[in-house]
């Protein structure tokens, strides 16, 4: 694997500058000052956007190993590596996660009028780390990352969350938390076995025996099958997604869930490539269950966001299954649908919070009639709910029809199972929209509502075009996952048994 030395940091302030931000932001901000307050937050959020552009516009698609590398002794006793470096499988996840957090602080421009220095300040940390983890190449570095997560995502939920905000928070904290204890066993187990290193590519070569593997393909599926959230460990994202507030939920669907999907890429499948091919009938079981069950559950939902919280786990059982087919274009679709679901997902959750500000009701049958006043707002919402259904030229058909494809070619049943979560889809999307959107108004509170402000025009309209233009042309996308993948499937079909 060749990696070349960054001459400018761009990682680096990827990742410290939204969380210096969000120092600046804890410190400085007060009550008194929430106009001010919410400027610098905003200010903050976009000068940590910057860094992130020249990663996939200097990106090159031919090279092999991670680009923008950056290496630092940190605790060199211990041979812990400030090691960053990206490459197709990380790449469009760090400005995903920089973008989230602008359409983030400005949906909270209004609605978030207490606490607004604490709210910002843990959204912009937030984001920092969570770039963290796509960019940690030392796996200590990474578990350091993946764990820091867990504390802005706790007080966004704890603090500024409904009224269940504290057992939805704790449970949260719990699930993923009990769920990465044995991840930090398997690292440590890792280190000793390379002779003491935490380099995550110096792993990717151990030759570990098949109990080894096994072992510790599980450790890893503990923290990063509670994190996508997989069947039967994802209880706890509807409660999170139902109390947290809206930028919250947009931050969770978007990206944190994403950090589970990657620790796939980055470390079961190349660790424990024998592991992965004994124990993908068992993910793809579960991903199949995921993607049909918990599409059913969708469609009995009356809460509008436990709704859109089920059908991100149906999707999720998308990208699982893909990555567990091992072919290429399964694969690739597993992360483009990563990519989409971060675009539409969030998409529906601001949808969800615009309606919510105004009535303070997420429940389906309080509404009605929702584009007789808004039709601005309904205009968005058909559009994202299509989207999230997979329809063709939007950027949810493109991850979706790659990994039916793939699943195909792996074996027809399988193929034709996945291929049903385009109908159940399609079924809780347009159900909720027809009740929702369409119809007489419902009530008296329908018929007050004002529709879009150009501040929620300018969110949902800049989520739109990226939903379409991925939908129209994915290549930029799938051009710069091609080498990697590559090189992932090709490490993984090679046993790394040890020879006798």
């Amino acid at each position: 694997m060749q990696s070349t030395i960054s001459s400018y940091p761009y990682l680096s302030l990827s990742v410290w500058l939204p969380i210096i931000f969000g120092v600046i932001v804890l410190a400085v901000g007060r009550d008194s000052k929430a106009g001010f307050t919410r400027v610098l937050s905003l200010i903050g959020a976009v000068v940590s956007f910057l860094p992130t552009i020249p990663l996939f516009t200097q990106f090159s698609n031919t090279a092999h190993g991670p680009q923008f590398v950056e290496k630092a002794a940190w605790i060199e006793r211990f041979n812990i590596q400030y090691y960053l470096g990206i490459d197709g499988l990380s790449l469009w996840f760090v400005p995903l996660t920089a973008f989230i957090t602008i359409i983030v602080v400005i949906s909270a421009w209004q609605v978030i009028e207490e606490r607004v220095a604490q709210y910002m300040g843990s959204f912009l940390m937030l984001s920092g780390l969570m770039i963290g983890v796509f960019v940690a190449l030392d796996g200590l570095l990474f578990y350091f990352f993946f764990e820091a997560t867990l504390i802005p995502m706790f007080i966004i939920i704890g603090v500024f969350g409904g009224p269940n905000r504290v057992y939805a928070a704790f449970k949260f904290f719990l699930y993923t938390f009990m769920g990465s204890l044995l991840t930090l066993i398997a690292i440590i187990y890792l280190y000793n076995k390379t002779g003491g290193s935490f380099d995550i590519l110096t792993w990717h070569a151990a030759k570990l025996d098949m109990t080894e593997q096994v072992l510790i393909f599980i450790a890893f599926l503990m923290a990063f099958a509670v994190k996508v959230p997989m069947f039967p460990v994802h209880t706890w994202l509807p409660d999170a997604h139902v109390e947290a507030p809206t930028g919250g939920s947009v931050v969770l669907a978007a990206i944190m869930l994403k950090l589970g999907g990657y620790g796939f890429l980055r470390f079961s499948l190349p660790i424990a490539p024998d592991a992965s091919h004994y124990l993908a009938p068992l993910i793809i079981v579960l991903s199949l269950i995921a993607v049909i069950y918990i599409g059913l559950v969708a469609m009995v939902q009356k809460d509008m966001k436990k709704l859109v919280a089920y059908s991100s786990i149906a999707h999720m059982g998308f990208v699982t299954l893909g990555f567990f087919i091992f072919n290429e274009i399964g694969v690739q679709g597993g992360i483009v649908q990563m990519i989409s679901h971060g675009f539409v997902s969030g998409a529906m959750f601001l949808c969800i919070g615009v309606l919510y500000d105004r009535m303070h009701s997420r429940e389906i049958a309080d509404y009605g009639g929702v584009v007789n006043r808004m039709p601005k707002f309904a205009a968005f919402s058909v559009l994202f709910a299509m989207a999230n259904c997979g329809l063709p030229a939007t950027s949810g058909f493109v991850g979706e029809f790659m990994v039916i494809l793939g699943a195909v070619q792996f074996n027809f049943w399988t193929g034709l199972l996945a291929a049903t979560a385009l109908i159940l889809g399609a079924a809780y999307s347009l159900w909720m929209v027809k009740r929702v959107i369409f119809g007489k108004i419902g009530n008296k509170h329908v018929a007050e509502l004002t529709d879009l402000n150009g501040r929620e025009f300018f969110m949902l309209g800049v989520l739109a075009i990226l939903t379409i233009y991925m939908g129209l042309y994915p290549a930029p996308f799938t051009d710069s996952l091609q080498v990697s993948v590559a090189d992932l499937l090709q490490h993984v079909s090679v046993s790394k048994l040890p020879m006798h």
